[in-house]
């Protein structure tokens, strides 16, 4: 089984900037999709960004053109970036690996979520 850590929430003010790193480790063969999802006090998960293996990335509109997803391969890490945060950016965030074990199968691992808060 694969142990995903999170880092960098915290707390910042309206337009600020905040980078969230998930670092990935077990048994894992190569890593397939990445992505970020958020949930906000009574609201459901949604996707944030994805990024497939070969770098091709996806937004949810919320967040185009302000938010940032990256991996390093090498260190089996999904990053993202986040700038001009918002009032309703607030929410937990969540990394999300798809991956391959070195059983040959295909398997689907959760972070234990970190907390972003815009507030000024």
């Amino acid at each position: 089984q694969v142990q995903l850590v999170e880092s960098g929430g915290g707390l910042v003010q309206p337009g600020g900037f905040l980078r969230l790193s998930c670092a990935a480790s077990g048994s894992i063969l190569s890593i397939n999709t990445m992505g970020w999802y958020r949930q906000a006090p009574k609201k459901e998960r949604e996707l944030v960004a994805a990024i497939t293996s070969g770098g091709s990335a996806d937004y949810a509109d919320s967040v185009k053109g302000r938010f940032t997803i990256s991996r390093d391969n090498a260190k089996n890490t999904v990053y993202l970036q986040m700038n001009s945060l918002k009032p309703e950016d607030t929410a937990v965030y969540y990394c999300n690996v798809e991956y391959y074990s070195r059983d040959g199968s295909l398997y689907r691992s959760w972070g234990q979520g970190t907390q972003v808060t815009v507030s000024s």
